[in-house]
């Protein structure tokens, strides 16, 4: 255990790049074509003086963080966009502190003055969870530590003073004995729309040798993890799921989860649902296989309604509730056991509801558990700072189809690939010039995740990245 080094914030820059969508993905209620990625990179400074840039990315995903039907994929980008440019507004006014004091000091402050701008809590923590990021890169930067390493030796100055529920739990001891996975299971996402076998696929083929089906997805890349969308309508559901089943009851064993993003209307439905695939003998296989049911009630009234009934047949996570430093706690009052880990929210979040998890399970029956959810982070800054998250988390597998959904590093120039294949070469491979995501045997390399000096990015190839956005905006 060491000082937690005192910084300042020097300056702060931010950019963007949009992307096309391989192909459509629908959730919830939208189908995404295209989106675009914002990339933060923060100076920091510690009190000798000596200063190291830090990096932070995330893809502006509409509909999720805000699923206002009334608001345009347009009005969601700029939401999430106002929310970064506040965080960072506020880090650049902020005192010295450590990492963690910082992100202390700014996150009431954020989701004040983020609610002052009609900004939920969800989309104020994801401009704040961004600073965060780029903050602790940078101090792992300027100590030229890995972020495992960094944690052990609580480089950020991490304290319970923002969770006073953790009153009394060890946060040295558990940052002291985190042993990173250095292998995480994929966890592949099924879409509403996707087809599930070759004959599925509506219209002309890509061609372009990447799977386009759920079938050839298993074929290419090994995967027995998945997550399935469901609807909110559970007759449908059910059918949806029986299809899903015949491809998956081929495999010799798997793991699910579902997904109900916010689609069902109350703990009635999501029982009328567990009540039909368990009396469907065509999803026998499917329900024995089936770990939990994340996030299936409206954020609205998710966590002022208890679940007490549904929990006893099966594990419930919360995903869009968890919009602030309390909700876990909130949610567990109702009953559920889990809450899921995902960068866009908070570094420092997850961490914390990991403590707790850790604390409940010591002192009860046990159960509560965290997964690693983030379908939409690209690969580069944002895929690898999310698994190096999940990897010191110890979650096992972890949800991860961008490089589905997405071309390879799309809208990267030829040089950003090369630097990110070479510096992060178990974790990508070169097809046309492009990098695209290694999945071996359904799991993810993370040896260049965890040994790169920052938070989960080689110094070389975050680099070039900013070269080329800086780049592309003088061009502009």
């Amino acid at each position: 255990m060491v000082d937690a080094p005192i910084l300042k914030i020097r300056d702060a820059s931010i950019f963007e790049r949009r992307l096309k969508m391989r192909m459509p993905f629908r959730f919830g209620a939208v189908t995404v074509t295209e989106a675009a990625q914002i990339f933060l990179s923060i100076i920091v400074e510690d009190s000798q003086g000596r200063s190291a840039t830090g990096v932070a990315a995330e893809l502006m995903v509409p509909k999720w963080f805000d699923k206002n039907p009334a608001l345009s994929n347009a009005d969601n980008e700029q939401q999430l966009r106002s929310s970064v440019h506040l965080a960072v507004k506020l880090v650049l006014e902020a005192p010295c502190a450590s990492a963690f004091g910082i992100h202390a000091a700014l996150e009431p402050q954020q989701h004040t003055e983020a609610a002052a701008k009609g900004l939920n809590g969800l989309i104020a923590s994801f401009g704040l969870a961004l600073v965060d990021r780029a903050v602790l890169d940078g101090l792992c930067r300027l100590r030229d530590m890995p972020l495992p390493d960094a944690l052990r030796a609580n480089l950020p100055g991490i304290d319970l003073s923002t969770t006073p529920d953790l009153a009394g739990f060890d946060v040295g001891n558990f940052l002291d004995t985190i042993t990173p996975e250095r292998r995480l299971f994929l966890r592949h996402t099924i879409g509403y729309l996707d087809p599930l076998t070759p004959r599925q696929i509506v219209g002309p083929r890509r061609d372009d040798g990447l799977p386009e089906c759920l079938s050839e997805e298993i074929e290419a890349y090994g995967v027995h993890y998945f997550k399935l969308k469901v609807s909110g309508r559970p007759e449908e559901d059910t059918e949806r799921l029986k299809e899903i089943a015949a491809v998956l009851d081929r495999l010799e064993g798997y793991r699910v989860t579902l997904d109900g993003n916010e689609q069902f209307s109350d703990e009635a439905a999501v029982i009328e649902l567990m009540d039909r695939i368990e009396k469907e003998p065509a999803l026998a296989r499917l329900r024995n296989s089936l770990l939990f049911v994340e996030q299936p009630i409206n954020r609205a009234t998710a966590l002022s309604e208890p679940v007490t009934h549904l929990a006893r047949r099966v594990a419930l996570e919360i995903d869009e509730s968890d919009d602030s430093p309390d909700a876990f706690i909130r949610a567990r009052q109702q009953g559920y056991l889990g809450v899921s880990s995902k960068s866009c929210k908070g570094f420092y979040r997850a961490l914390l509801n990991k403590m707790r998890v850790q604390k409940w399970n010591a002192e009860s029956a046990g159960g509560y558990f965290m997964s690693a959810e983030g379908l939409t982070t690209q690969a580069g800054i944002a895929v690898q700072q999310d698994l190096a998250l999940a990897a010191v988390l110890n979650l096992g597998h972890v949800e991860r189809n961008g490089h589905h959904y997405v071309d390879g590093m799309q809208g990267a120039s030829e040089n950003e690939n090369a630097a990110w294949l070479g510096a992060h070469a178990d974790l990508y491979h070169e097809r046309q010039k492009r990098a695209y995501l290694t999945v071996q045997k359904g799991c993810l390399s993370l040896d260049t995740v965890l040994a790169a000096k920052g938070l989960g990015v080689s110094d070389i190839a975050a680099r070039e990245t900013f070269h080329t956005l800086r780049e592309r905006e003088v061009a502009a």
